[in-house]
Parts: C-alpha cells; structure tokens; sequence
C-alpha cells in the first residue's frame, strides 16, 4: 500500500504528463502483479462498488474523533472530501507505514466489508485507522468511498503500461476495454506479447471528433469530406462475433438488456462485424428529445411499456471490423461502402446508416448546417474520406462543427463550495430566471470562470449571503451571467418547467442589472421555436 500511496500522491500532485508517465512506469516496474492490475483498475477509473455506507464511515468518524458532529460537518465543508476530512481528523501522524500490498489490502480487507452487519463493519474500520498513517488512511478512505479520482486518463494509462511492457499503446488500450478483472491473470494477459487473442465481446477504443473552432473552407475541397448529422444520442459500439451479439457504450458499460430491440436486429448481421454509431430514441414522426432517451438509460432492464413509449434504433456511421478483420486501417471511403452494403442487406428498421450530406461547396453545407435545429441535431460532423479510425482524439480528421447553442442572461441565485482543490471556494451556482416577479432556477453550472473571476465572485457572495441551507447559501439577486446550453426540453420534474444540456458560464454580466435578466417565457419560445 506504501507504494500506491506514493504513486498517488506523485500523480495528485504534478501536473506534467512525462512524470505522470515516469511514476507509472517506475511503479509498474516494481509492482507484483497483483498489485499492477489493483492499480491499473483505479487508475483507469474503475471502483469498488458500494462497500459500506457513508452513513457508517460518519458514525466511525464521530466514534473516533470524539469531535461533536457541528464541528466535523463544518470540517467537510471547508475540506469537500470525506476520505480527507476523516484522515485529517483521525490519523496520528509519525506512523509507520502498513506493510501490507494494495491487492492485500482490497482482497483481504476491503471486499470483505460486503455483506458484514454495521456493528461489524464499524469496528473493522476503526481499528484500521488506528492503525494507519495519514496518507494510507486516505487512501484506504478514498477506495471504500469510490472516489479515488486522479488526473490520468486512459490514454496516458495505457501509455505507461505500454512503455512498461514494450507492446504499441493501441494494444494495451484495446485489451483494457470491456468487462476483466483485476487479478494476476488479467496482468500477464495486459503485459504479454501480442499473439493475436480476440475477445469476442471486447470492443475497439473509440476515435473522437474534434471541435471545429475555424471555417470549414480551411479543410481543402469539400468532395475529401463526408458530412453527417450530429445526433444527440448514445455514442456506442455494435459488435457481432461467435453467434452472439453486445452492445457497449463509450463508458465502456454493456447496455444491451436496456436496448433489446437494437440487440435483435443485429441477429443478422454476419459474424466478425462491429458497427460505430450512435443509439438515438426514434419512433414514427422521427427523433424523440434526449430525455426520453434517458429514460431508458437509467434502467437495467426495460419493461414492454417503456419499449413501446420510446423507441430506439442504432444509426451506424462506420464500420471497423469486417468478416472477423480489424479494417480500421483502410480509409473511411472504404469503410463506408463496406458498411452501405452490410446495412442495404439487412433492411432493418432498428439498424440503420447515417446520411452523407453530399454538397458541392463548403456554403451549401454551411446552408444545410443552419437547419439543425429544425431537425432537432446539433449541427455537422465532418470526416475525411481517407481517415483511418484512429483512437482518443486525434486531430485533423474528424471534426464536429456544432451550431452556436443557445444563451440566456440568468441571475445567480445559489452558491455552494467546490471539491478538492476548491472546497475552500465558492464555484458552484444556480441560476434563475424571471417569471413575473420571482427568479426560479433553471440551471447549475460550474464551468467558465477563470480563477481571478471565481475569487471575486467567492468575495461577493461572503458579504452578499442571505441565507444558509447546509453547504448551500443563498445570495442577493444582482449578479447576472450569460449561460450557454446546446438543448432545451419541456420536463415536469423541474419547477421550471423545463431542463436544459450542458449548462456553463460563457460571460459575467456587469453590465447589466438582475431585472434585466431574462424571462422563463423567453426560454419557453427557444423550445417552441428553436431556430
């Protein structure tokens, strides 16, 4: 545990990609495997799962330190993580380190808290702590809470386990997607050389868009580019191998069983074919709004009621895996009409290829881009027709070029304090907007200060609180921001009225008063007339 501890704290504590890298690799090189794929599984942003509750870990907290809860609740607020506020409060510094591995520590200890009454639980927790350091405890905190978040994506994981084994990082990302578990095994199968495995149910890395910030006349002639709809849906992959079929979104979470429709028409598809696309809630006047979409994604499984009120279909827009061979190499002009004829076969109604806007200049698809909001898309994604499909986001081949989203002056009407770094600062808020004399809230964000704004604001709202709600505290109506969101629906479960996608700051407003903010009615003619 010393060891992963350390690690830790070294990727917590820079921010420079090389020694993100150089920690890694050192501590991978060292590591038994047990230990390796422990820590390949957190570091890749995986959790253990509902160990014990936070309830618990506060009563142990309460037991221990003795402190009265007012004083402990007052600590988390300033502090804004659990895991910390309760190595802060408990841990005795000078402590040796534990000896024992981080595979021992969740083999042996951590999992078994699953099942355990909390009379046993509780005692099992305060005895480690007793018997921890500060930086194990919070370590050992942050694995039972499941928020052991550090900055290293997944990209850079594979980077240094690639580096570590001497493998192309293209391999070690495939063979950490999909379902594995964190044993020995599953380390040696990670680090050994590439002898061809294939995983029937184990999807590609996705190859991500770009944003297009310049004129797509920068690109060269508009005949090198496919043009498509940018849906709002599910990006996810269809794969067809051994007689079976999975379907996996980009988390990386298998969610067949919520789209069985879309899994039933893939039955025809032939062995050793795995489709990249988009899962989109779709009946007969054509695309529903995202919120219906999330209906079916917050289910297991779905009932005969929900199939019905919300339909779906996978829209295909590129094909990676043709006859059982990886073709991602081949450009995308191939692809596609490999993937033309797989669907124009099958004919079905649930498995469908997306448009090619074929245009003969950049303006007449700059017209067509100004229908998407009528069309209820988000604009345009632009793909080279000699792209290969590359993984993560690799740029100058694929691009996104979105419609300008939508704005709102809103007026700040809540705050609360932050996490981690900036539990001390307040950065997160809710926004109103006027209907008749009162402001009700239609939106949180949290992004799109920059750091000397976010300072101020904290000032403001400390000399302007009204009012005290737990973390949350409620300000004077007089700070007013301009608010972006790419979509905007009718929800009863909003006191509003309505619930809008990816709320963030895109300018504070000094120049205008709380009264000149905008109204819900105003908000209500962007749904009924979106364009």
């Amino acid at each position: 545990m010393q060891a992963f501890s350390q690690l830790y704290q070294t990727l917590d504590q820079t921010t420079s990609v090389n020694a993100k890298v150089a920690a890694m690799v050192s501590y991978f090189q060292l590591a038994c495997a047990r230990d390796a794929a422990w820590a390949v599984y957190f570091l890749s942003g995986r959790r253990l799962k509902r160990l014990v509750p936070v309830g618990i870990l506060r009563d142990c907290l309460r037991q221990t330190s003795e402190l009265p809860e007012w004083l402990i609740d007052e600590t988390y607020t300033n502090v804004g993580d659990l895991a910390e506020t309760i190595a802060l409060l408990v841990a005795e510094p000078g402590k040796a380190d534990d000896e024992l591995s981080l595979a021992d520590w969740v083999e042996n200890h951590l999992l078994s808290l699953r099942g355990l009454p909390a009379e046993q639980q509780q005692v099992l927790i305060r005895q480690w702590w007793e018997r921890l350091n500060y930086e194990q405890c919070y370590i050992i905190n942050k694995l039972m809470t499941g928020a052991l978040r550090v900055g290293v994506s997944e990209l850079l994981l594979a980077r240094a386990v690639a580096h570590t084994a001497d493998l192309p990082r293209a391999l070690i990302v495939h063979r950490l997607m999909g379902e594995w578990t964190p044993d020995q095994a599953f380390w040696h199968r990670l680090v050994d050389e590439d002898d061809g495995e294939a995983v029937n149910s184990r999807p590609y890395p996705f190859y991500l868009a770009s944003p297009l910030q310049s004129q797509p006349i920068d690109l060269g002639p508009v005949e090198h580019w496919i043009a498509e709809w940018k849906w709002d849906g599910i990006r996810a992959q269809l794969i067809r191998r051994g007689g079976e079929s999975y379907l996996w979104s980009r988390g990386e979470e298998l969610i067949g069983a919520r789209f069985p429709e879309i899994v039933d028409a893939t039955r025809q598809l032939p062995d050793g074919t795995v489709l990249d696309g988009e899962i989109l809630p779709w009946n007969s006047q054509g695309i529903m709004p995202f919120a219906q979409l999330q209906r079916r994604i917050g289910r297991k499984n779905v009932g005969k009621k929900l199939l019905t009120e919300v339909p779906c279909l996978f829209l295909a827009y590129d094909l990676m895996e043709h006859e059982g061979e990886d073709i991602r190499q081949q450009p995308l002009g191939s692809r596609r009409r490999s993937l033309e004829e797989i669907i124009n076969v099958l004919g079905q109604d649930r498995l469908r290829l997306s448009t090619d806007l074929r245009t003969t200049s950049w303006e007449q698809l700059a017209a067509e881009r100004q229908t998407s909001r009528e069309r209820k898309v988000e604009g345009l994604m632009l793909k080279h027709r000699d792209s290969s499909y590359a993984t993560g986001r690799k740029r100058g081949f694929w691009w996104k070029w979105k419609v300008e989203p939508y704005t709102v002056d809103a007026v700040m009407i809540y705050a609360q304090a932050g996490h981690g770094r900036r539990a001390s600062l307040f950065t997160d808020y809710t926004f109103g907007v006027w209907q008749d004399d009162v402001l009700v809230p239609i939106a949180k964000a949290y992004s799109g200060l920059d750091n000397s704004e976010i300072n101020e604001l904290d000032r403001w709202i400390r000399r302007n609180t009204i009012e005290r709600f737990g973390p949350v505290r409620s300000v004077a109506s007089e700070q007013v921001f301009e608010l972006a969101f790419e979509g905007i629906n009718r929800s009863s479960r909003h006191k509003s009225g309505i619930a809008v996608r990816f709320p963030r700051i895109t300018r504070w407003r000094k120049d205008k008063a709380a009264r000149d903010a905008d109204s819900l009615e105003t908000i209500m003619r962007l749904i009924d007339d979106p364009a």
